[in-house]
């Protein structure tokens, strides 16, 4: 690979001299890769010299026991600079025989080849397409060649993290909210929007069996998506009409149960500010369940059904 950059620099280089027409793509390609491998080798080299340099300590199995080494384990990581390669102790437990990599525990990387950088990129990618587009998507714009495969396995890994972060922050929300931290109050006029809906979406086979559904036969060919926002208005525009805050909007989703989303949905207004809010509405299409959802969890709301599904009435 060198001896091809060297001749690419020479053919460059000639080309320059002979003042044709320069291919200025190629110059960015050869030096965004020459960069790149080059922020690969300075990041080895970093982490060799955090790893020379970390404060001795004692590594305990879970069972309590002190754990010895057993030497260094090389691992080769995917970084969003490149390849790196990466050589940590292996500590090991003789009454249980139980392993552990305490570098790859600091370093995030447990079980993975992959960085905490291309891990948060193979995601979002894969959050955004296809993960065959994804994979496409991260040659084109970040240089990284990762199979489709394995942008949906760190996809899905990530989206479970996710899921777990969020659960815990529910439930604290919730929990805090008879006892609120002060917040600040939003300004007088400024009307605090609960929106939500559902709708059908593919899933795979296995994720339907035992469900109901509309089809002739009573079965299923999706599963509901949920869907929910919160944002603000302040005033309104020349014409007349309401003004979203700008950058205002967040957002929650799921595929769960309308009493489980009723709680998602609810524990992001408080997180905005819904107890210090002085109009909240929501708006909604008026079916059961989000009628249902606007009684248990937002009763004091102004409850508008959106004009689409009102004129079917």
């Amino acid at each position: 690979m060198e001896l091809e950059q060297a001749a690419e620099v020479s053919r460059l280089a000639a080309a320059l001299a002979a003042r044709q027409t320069p291919d200025f793509e190629a110059w960015e390609s050869l030096v965004l890769d020459a960069a790149r491998r080059g922020g690969a080798g300075v990041l080895g080299t970093v982490l060799s010299h955090w790893q020379q340099h970390a404060p001795c300590e004692v590594i305990r199995c879970t069972c309590g026991q002190r754990m010895r080494s057993r030497g260094r384990r090389g691992k080769r990581l995917l970084t969003t600079l490149g390849r790196v390669d990466f050589a940590r102790s292996f500590y090991q437990c003789e009454p249980c025989a139980q392993g552990r990599f305490p570098d790859d525990e600091r370093l995030d990387i447990v079980q993975t080849t992959y960085s905490p950088g291309v891990r948060r990129l193979m995601a979002r990618a894969g959050s955004q397409s296809q993960f065959e587009q994804a994979a496409e998507d991260l040659r084109c714009y970040a240089g990284l060649t990762v199979e489709a495969r394995e942008i949906e396995r760190v996809a899905e890994e990530v989206g479970r993290q996710v899921e777990q972060w969020l659960a815990a922050e529910q439930k604290r929300i919730v929990q805090a909210a008879h006892t609120p931290a002060p917040a600040p109050a939003p300004a007088s006029d400024t009307k605090f929007y609960v929106s939500f809906d559902g709708t059908g979406v593919p899933v795979r086979p296995s994720e339907l069996v035992g469900r109901r559904g509309k089809q002739a036969d009573g079965s299923a060919r999706t599963r509901e998506a949920k869907l929910g926002c919160v944002f603000t208005q302040v005033g309104l525009d020349r014409e007349g009409c309401p003004q979203r805050d700008p950058n205002s909007t967040s957002y929650v989703g799921a595929i769960e149960s309308s009493d489980l989303f009723g709680w998602r949905i609810y524990a992001e207004a408080l997180r905005r500010g819904l107890e210090q809010a002085k109009t909240v509405v929501v708006l909604a299409d008026g079916a059961r369940y989000n009628h249902a959802i606007v009684q248990t969890h937002f009763p004091g709301a102004v409850h508008i059904v959106d004009l689409f599904h009102a004129y079917e009435h």
